[in-house]
């Protein structure tokens, strides 16, 4: 599985964004998807990850009612739509999958199979 992350560049605080990560070389199924964002100076920060079904997912408590995360089985890709950023949202999104032995979403900072390149998201006024 390739993935590929997209969608980001710059943003004011309190606008939106919506990122994209796309799959290619199988489906989606069976998969659990997750967003990760590492910004300078700070731990590596899974935002959100969905079951590989599409109906459950998983926010950190940063980002809780702000983002969510969503599944289009028929395009292959997993969305982030951000709303009210915030500056502290500055950081290079991540995409991330593994196969889930459930359908649970899977959170993990770091050890997932398959990763995508990042996308920068800068929020400034």
């Amino acid at each position: 599985v390739q993935l590929q992350a997209s969608g980001g560049g710059l943003v004011q605080p309190g606008g939106s964004m919506n990122l994209s990560c796309l799959a290619s070389g199988r489906t989606l199924d069976h998969l659990s998807v997750e967003w990760v964002r590492q910004a300078p100076g700070k731990e590596r920060e899974v935002v959100a990850a969905i079951s590989w079904s599409g109906s459950k997912t998983e926010y950190s408590e940063s980002v809780k009612g702000r983002f969510t995360i969503s599944k289009d089985n028929a395009k292959n890709t997993v969305y982030l739509q951000m709303n009210s950023l915030k500056l502290e949202d500055t950081a290079l999104y991540y995409c991330g999958a593994d196969y889930a032995p459930n359908d649970e979403p899977i959170v993990r900072n770091y050890g997932m199979s398959y990763w995508g390149e990042g996308t920068l998201v800068t929020v400034s006024s």
